[in-house]
């Protein structure tokens, strides 16, 4: 039973998802089953299970010689999402279903030997590219990847049998994540200097590198910023959730809003970073995308991994090359790490000798590299609490108390920039402080003083702004940049 049918798939490629024909001829001849059009394995392995998945349907497969072409051929498809569209245009090609069916759809999903259709990794970056097309999507009703969009049509399948009718259902709704203990900033004791750092640091989107020795709180601190940072609005929320669905993350958490935060292993490798692998996957810097990336035993991570955060961290995403092109993810996140000071952990705490030599030192704290300590706008050291203000707490600085001062700095930076425009240069960083003459020469000469690079300098401007923007002040004072400069220069371990 010779025919033709063309079917709408996709393929992903980085954050996207491009359009991908499915062209099925059904001709006279041998009987064959081929697919090409610069095809992995994954997608050849789709012959059988589409051969045995219209069998257990219910439908006849073709006796006759069939040829798959995944256009354009220039495009390397790779995956197993490619089933249900082959499926289908077999059966349309076949004149086993309605035509109709699949006119002005995009089909995606892979097949179970039973001929039902499951959802595969990044759903809603198929689903944004059929809104794209003006296509309605058609997939698996358990893929909870798939948000509301507005214009996106939706066909949910649950097997191929609901083909022969046309049922359609709606496509599945997201898991309603566990409910889990809120943290907060009261739980920790003592360190309300930190806790100012982690408020500037987040009315700001800047970086900050706790230093201190075991035990001193680094991470309740880092664990707790999330509690203080604005909800995603739903834009962002539709961006982060697009690099998850990407990666097979869960998505539930995204849709509420709440920002990510990635806190990777010392032992992560750089594709688990940065991303890669094949096909290419989001690394953490891209899954922390609008939230926070945690590196914890900062100078125990891999110098060679550490390196290739500095390019992203300037620019706000990741271009990887690959012999078939480039792939970009965007990585705009805040970069939070905390460090022991040397090897012992004990370098410059008066309650406990260090065992260190001062070569051993220098070597454990230069593993960071300087490049990247330059692109981290603040720096602090982080004591340890004495027994009797952690047995004894008596409440300090919380969550709530923190998050108003960071929506009043974000508030009004916002309302600055609308007056006066974003800041894209160095010297929109230095106009956007307003400095008066004294001020200035107080500041160029602590930036000599402490030998501060270029990048140093507009860094601690931006985290003066940002103190300003907090205390809603157009003009950065004198003050204002003695707290940017005590948080830029460290005192006592380094």
């Amino acid at each position: 039973m010779p025919g033709r049918c063309s079917v709408k798939s996709a393929v992903l490629r980085g954050a996207e998802a491009i359009p991908v024909d499915v062209e099925i001829a059904v001709t006279s001849g041998l009987p064959a089953f081929n697919v090409v059009g610069m095809v992995d394995a994954a997608v050849q392995e789709s012959r059988e299970r589409v051969r045995v998945a219209l069998k257990t349907a219910g439908f006849a497969m073709p006796g006759d010689r069939v040829l798959v072409n995944l256009a354009p051929s220039s495009i390397r498809k790779a995956g197993s999402g490619f089933d249900f569209a082959i499926a289908v245009g077999l059966l349309v090609a076949t004149g086993q279903i309605n035509p109709e069916f699949v006119r002005d759809a995009l089909f995606v999903g892979e097949l179970s030997l039973e001929g039902v259709v499951r959802p595969i990794k990044g759903m809603l970056a198929y689903a944004l590219c059929a809104r794209d097309l003006g296509y309605a999507l058609s997939c698996s009703i358990d893929a909870d990847d798939v948000v509301p969009i507005e214009g996106l049509r939706q066909k949910g399948v649950h097997s191929l049998a609901d083909l022969r009718e046309g049922r359609f259902l709606p496509i599945g709704t997201p898991q309603v994540p566990l409910c889990e203990s809120p943290l907060d900033y009261k739980e920790v004791s003592g360190n309300e200097v930190a806790k100012r750092a982690l408020q500037i640091a987040a009315a700001g989107s800047h970086g900050l590198l706790m230093m201190g020795p075991p035990g001193s709180g680094k991470t309740m601190l880092a664990a707790r910023l999330p509690t203080i940072l604005p909800p995603l609005d739903e834009d962002e929320i539709l961006q982060v959730a697009l690099i998850h669905s990407i990666a097979g993350e869960n998505v539930s958490k995204v849709l509420e809003g709440q920002r990510p935060f990635r806190a990777p292993h010392h032992s992560a490798t750089a594709p688990g970073l940065i991303g890669g692998g094949s096909p290419v996957r989001p690394g953490e810097m891209s899954l922390a995308h609008l939230g926070i990336l945690f590196l914890d035993e900062l100078p125990e991570f891999k110098a060679g991994v550490l390196q290739q955060m500095r390019q992203p961290l300037e620019q706000g995403y990741v271009n990887i090359s690959r012999a078939d092109g480039n792939v970009t993810f965007p990585s705009r996140f805040m970069f939070i790490a905390a460090s022991n000071p040397c090897p012992c952990g004990y370098y410059g705490d008066p309650d406990r000798e260090c065992t260190c030599t001062a070569k051993q030192v220098n070597d454990y704290q230069n593993r960071i590299g300087g490049p990247l300590m330059d692109r981290i706008d603040l720096h602090i050291d982080v004591k340890r609490i004495p027994p009797g203000d952690v047995l004894n707490p008596e409440g300090g600085t919380t969550s709530e108390a923190l998050r108003e001062g960071v929506m009043l700095g974000r508030e009004y930076a916002s309302w600055r920039k609308s007056q006066e425009g974003e800041l894209h240069t160095t010297q929109d960083v230095i106009a956007s402080c307003h400095l008066n003459e004294d001020d200035t020469r107080f500041f160029e000469r602590m930036a000599r003083a402490n030998r501060m690079s270029g990048r140093s300098i507009v860094r601690t401007l931006s985290v003066a702004r940002t103190v300003a923007d907090i205390a809603q002040r157009k003009h950065v004072c004198k003050e204002d940049l003695c707290e940017a400069l005590a948080f830029r220069i460290r005192d006592g371990v380094g």
